[in-house]
Formats: structure tokens, sequence, C-alpha cells
């Protein structure tokens, strides 16, 4: 069976979440990072049990933290130390967390966009300055915008690096994360990667933990088995310190997280990686489908080169439009702007396209007009 193989009518009918309830029933939502995938049976099968016997209390870290070590060691050959993770209510409020424990008021936060849409509102949210690097026109880190931004922010302020990047799917290289580790340790500043997408890197393709390299002791990274196997609404993320530093937070951040959550991460991690592997699989096939149907319905449109996500991150400045998604949603498809991941981005949206392949022709269909 596949895993997203789900018709219109089923997911109009079987799913409540946002992605399917914020617009009238007659749009096609391509737009949130949340895929419309058959639940991993494993991850089923802990919460269902759980809930059953009543065990529905607060939660408990070091299951998930064990899982999750085990989990990087085999897919990825990054040996975690358990007694540097700590448990974190989510990817973003982990992160505030750390901005507010972490950089001084008056300091700054270095973001480079395109990047996920909530890391200006999570900054917003700490009253620190927001700073850009923003990426090159290849939508990979741009060193001389970074060393640029990290000087004017000043030492003691941060970077939050996206790795994988939303929306781009660009997979920053080892060299690449390496350049940011010295610019940093040059400048001050503290890196923080969030690797939400990891495990969901396109093969032939490969993943460097930020903590990996030895040149990145000082900095931090967030992970979480959310967008991997699509359970976002059951909240958890694990925040690693580097082997130079500390999270430098209160034992009091771990209380948000949810119990069930981190009995389905848990399992996810330990049990989860087959249902991962055809996951990827039935990616790369609904990311060709998206481009081969861009090509003869909307050729047009270009396609930013992707390794990673579930996310395509579409140029319509030929289509010579004011608002393409606005324009789109119009015609019965939900995308995102692009300028909520840049506010240069006018003539970009991002398009989701873990989905099924009838949920892909039909957006695209419509798109086309």
């Amino acid at each position: 069976m596949q895993i997203l193989s789900a018709s219109l009518d089923e997911l109009r009918a079987t799913r409540s979440s946002v992605k399917w309830r914020l617009y009238p029933e007659d749009v096609i939502p391509v737009w949130v990072a949340e895929m419309d995938a058959q639940p991993c049976q494993p991850v089923v099968d802990a919460v269902t049990a759980a809930v059953s016997r009543g065990d529905t209390g607060y939660a408990w870290g070091p299951p998930l933290v064990e899982a999750f070590a085990g989990f990087a060691a085999r897919r990825w050959g990054w040996e975690v130390d358990p007694a540097r993770v700590m448990q974190v209510p989510d990817v973003m409020l982990g992160i505030e967390q750390v901005i507010q424990a972490r950089v001084p008021v008056g300091g700054s936060v270095v973001v480079s966009p395109p990047v996920y849409d909530s890391f200006f509102g999570f900054v917003a949210s700490t009253r620190r300055r927001l700073l850009e690097a923003p990426l090159t026109a290849e939508h990979r880190l741009d060193p001389e915008a970074l060393a640029l931004a990290f000087e004017e922010a000043g030492m003691g302020s941060a970077y939050l690096l996206c790795n994988p990047q939303n929306p781009t799917g660009t997979v920053h290289t080892p060299d690449e994360l390496r350049m940011v580790a010295t610019l940093a340790q040059e400048h001050g500043i503290l890196v923080v990667s969030d690797e939400i997408h990891a495990p969901l890197v396109q093969a032939g393709s490969t993943f460097t933990p930020y903590l990996s390299l030895p040149e990145a002791g000082r900095g931090l990274a967030v992970v979480s088995g959310s967008k991997t196997w699509n359970l976002a609404g059951l909240k958890t993320a694990l925040l690693v310190a580097g082997h130079q530093t500390s999270h430098g937070l209160h034992e009091v951040v771990t209380h948000g997280a949810q119990h069930l959550a981190v009995i389905a991460q848990t399992a996810a991690y330990d049990h989860g990686e087959a249902w991962l592997d055809q996951l990827v699989g039935e990616l790369a096939e609904r990311r060709a489908l998206l481009l081969d149907l861009l090509g003869e319905h909307l050729p047009e449109v270009a396609v930013a080169p992707s390794e990673a996500t579930y996310l395509a991150w579409l140029d319509c400045s030929a289509l010579g439009l004011d608002d393409p998604a606005a324009t789109f949603l119009e015609r019965g498809v939900a995308v995102v702007p692009g300028t909520r991941y840049d506010p240069r981005a006018t003539s970009w949206v991002r398009f989701n396209f873990g989905t099924s392949a009838e949920v892909i022709r039909e957006a695209v269909r419509r798109m086309a007009g």
C-alpha cells in the first residue's frame, strides 16, 4: 500500500487539521507543511496502546533521547551523547527559549532567506533584532552575506540555520557548514541548527548534521520526528548541545512536551525506518510528477533544485502575476506566497507535494487554468 495515496474525497472526509479546514471545501490545500500520509503502523500501535491502558500522563523524555541517538547513528553516523540532549516542547519553542536565554537583550538573530517563515515570527516574539544573510541566487549559503551579518550582529548574537533549507530543499554540504562554524567562531555567534526535515533527504544526497562536524562544537541543534512521520499534532522535540557548549536552559522548559508525542516519536525512531524509506521513494515520485505536470501545463514556472523535504519552491515570475499565490487561490489551489519566506520573493510560491498523485494533478490543472 502506498503511503501517499488518499484521494481528494477521502482526505476531505477524514482530515480535520488546519490544512483541510482553513479553506472552503472546493480549494485544494497544498500549502502548510503537513503530508497527506497514511500513518506509520508502529506509531499507531504505540499511541493506541498507551491511550488504551490510560498511559496519558506527563512526558518522560529519556526513551525518546535514546531512540533518536540510535536513529542518528544508523542514518547519518552521528554519535549523539544522550547526556547532551534536552527535551523541549517543539522545535520553534525550543529555539525561542534558546534565544531568550543565550542572546542578550539588544542582541541580534541572523537568518538566511528564503527560510522557514516562523523564524521571523519567533525572533520578533523575543524582541531581538532580526538581520538577514540571504542565500545566493542558486539557493546556497553565502559566505560574504553571512560574514557581513555576523559582524553587524556582534558577539553573543545567534544564527538560525535551516538544515536542510525550507522552502528551497537545499541540503548544505559539509564544507558549507564548516564555513558557517568558522565564521560563527570568529564573530562570537551561536549557531542553532533546525534539522526537522533532516530524514527527508532524497536518495543520492547526503545530510550532514551540523553538530557532527568538529568545528561546530559550540553550536546547538533542534530535532524532531514530527515532519518526517507526519506527527505535527503530537508536539515534542530534542535540543542537542555541541561538545563545547551547553543548552543554557532551565529544566522547567521540558514540561511542555506531550507524553503521547514522546511515545509516538520514540516508536518512529525505533521502528519506523522501513516506512520512512518507502516515503522517501514516494516523495521522489511525487516531485517528478509535479515537474512533469508543470512542464506540460505551466512551462513558464521554474522549480528550484531540491534535494530534500516535500516542498517545492516555484518561481512564477514569467507568468507576469502581481500575486501568484492569490491568483492560484482564485482558481481553487492554496499555496504559500513566497514573501512569507523572503520579503523579496514576490513572484515565488511554496507547493507541498507530500500528497497523492490525484491531488497534485488536480492542483496543477487548476493552476494552469
